[in-house]
């Protein structure tokens, strides 16, 4: 007998902490598969927003840049026509003294002052769309721009002598 129990030792002990790693339970009810199926929709939709971004952002350059491209020589042509009346031109416009009692078409104040006309002020006549203002509100007026300050009608010839006629045609 002596024999037999030296040859049964006992198996060595182990820590259970070393032995079994702690997991939480695995049970039927566990949605893993669903919340990575929500993390990757989630990831579709932003993939598909920042590609919609992109798209419109591309979209926008490429307008931006053909607008570059074009609208500088008309810009510069608008502006060369609308760049103001020289002072002798501007002086050569028809003046009178407003008198109340004449009989006169169009309103009784000025447009850009907004005052109403008064007997004796001197009024400037606009030759193509006959507008009146005060002398002084549309000389100001007519340095800086070329056209009336009513209806926009140009005073300045709009000839071919223009270096950018043929961009605006």
């Amino acid at each position: 007998m002596a024999k037999l129990e030296s040859n049964h030792t006992p198996p060595p002990t182990m820590s259970p902490t070393i032995s079994k790693p702690c997991y939480p339970p695995q049970s039927p009810n566990n949605n893993s598969g669903g919340f990575n199926l929500m993390v990757i929709l989630a990831a579709i939709v932003c993939a598909f927003l920042c590609a919609l971004g992109l798209n419109t952002m591309l979209q926008c350059t490429l307008q931006c840049a053909s607008r570059v491209l074009t609208e500088p020589l008309q810009w510069i042509a608008s502006r060369g026509i609308n760049s103001g009346l020289k002072k002798k031109e501007m002086v050569a416009l028809p003046t009178s003294i407003y008198n109340r009692s004449s009989p006169s078409s169009g309103s009784a104040s000025c447009a850009i002052c907004l005052a109403d006309f008064s007997d004796g002020d001197k009024i400037r006549f606009l030759p193509k769309c006959n507008h009146r203002f005060h002398v002084a509100c549309i000389d100001k007026w007519l340095l800086s721009h070329s056209s009336c300050p009513t209806c926009r009608n140009f005073l300045k010839s709009n000839d071919s002598s223009h270096p950018f006629h043929i961009l605006i045609a």
